[in-house]
């Protein structure tokens, strides 16, 4: 499954600071989820999904989706 939220980030024209502060989640917390070192919660996914204005299933690509 590849995590999709940089390019959710990026195509609001959103920062990782201003995420992290519309999130909660802490801002090398948001960097690890983008770049793959960490999968991201379904809560976490749920709480970006909030903030940027958009579906969690837009947050991720899957096969099985």
């Amino acid at each position: 499954m590849e995590i999709l939220t940089w390019q959710a980030r990026n195509d609001k024209n959103v920062t990782l600071v201003k995420l992290s502060g519309l999130t909660g989640i802490g801002k090398s917390t948001l960097n690890n989820i983008e770049n793959g070192r960490v999968s991201p919660t379904i809560k976490q996914l749920e709480t970006i999904a909030k903030a940027l204005g958009v579906k969690i299933s837009d947050l991720y690509e899957s096969q099985y989706k």
